[in-house]
């Protein structure tokens, strides 16, 4: 019989959704497929109004929302480390998150909370393939180039790294190519669906997001 897993994903913004529903649905059906039996995912991405509320409460309203609308099993919450470790992050913002669900109904919370925290921010993860990021703004220039030569998570802003990349390629390019702009905004979706999780593996953050994938498998009673 096939068993039906719904996962919520709660994210700090709009980009990091695009970006992340891809990585996050295919990392799902990765461990899915350790498990016995069949099991099909689903991801179920929860937006809420985030106007007044900190960390801990848009979690705890996002955790409602997920079961009240879509019944999900366990909640992936995104947040960047903004710095070099995800210590910061844990302590200050994941661990009282979970503390928080910890204290709720259950018939009314999804407690079980899976942490995702790329190290500075989403846009290393992004770096982890840079052919293909390549292939996506359309160069045949080289890493060192581009800038974008470091390893991901050694780069403090990533995201400004993709930016001047696109800059130095824009400028590469004939008038009349150049009118046609790209904008990183158009890169989260489609490198999200077709980066493979196999150059993921190389970060730390991403193997420390699958083993919290892992964890809350065990909790549903479903990897061992």
């Amino acid at each position: 019989m096939t068993k039906q897993i719904f996962a919520g994903l709660f994210t700090e913004g709009t980009t990091d959704i695009r970006f992340l529903e891809s990585i996050v649905r295919k990392a799902l059906e990765d461990v899915a497929f350790e498990c016995q039996g069949q099991i099909e995912t689903e991801v179920k991405t929860i937006e809420i109004n985030k106007t007044g509320l900190g960390f801990v409460e848009q979690v705890l309203l996002a955790s409602k929302k997920g079961i009240d609308d879509y019944g999900i099993m366990f909640l992936c919450v995104h947040t960047d480390s903004d710095e070099a470790t995800d210590k910061r992050a844990i302590e200050s913002k994941i661990i009282p998150a979970i503390k928080s669900l910890e204290k709720q109904n259950e018939s009314e919370y999804c407690k079980i909370l899976v942490s995702v925290i790329p190290v500075y921010m989403t846009e290393s993860w992004m770096l982890a393939d840079k052919e293909l990021l390549k292939s996506e703004i359309g160069t045949l220039l080289s890493n060192f180039d581009l800038g974008i030569h470091p390893f991901p998570e050694s780069i403090a802003n990533p995201k400004e790294t993709i930016i001047n990349a696109i800059r130095i390629v824009q400028s590469d390019l004939t008038r009349r190519k150049r009118n046609r702009g790209l904008d990183i905004s158009e890169l989260y979706q489609i490198i999200g669906q077709k980066l493979e999780l196999s150059q993921l593996e190389s970060l730390e953050s991403y193997r420390k997001f699958k083993d919290s994938l892992k964890g809350a498998f065990k909790e549903l009673g479903l990897l061992h």
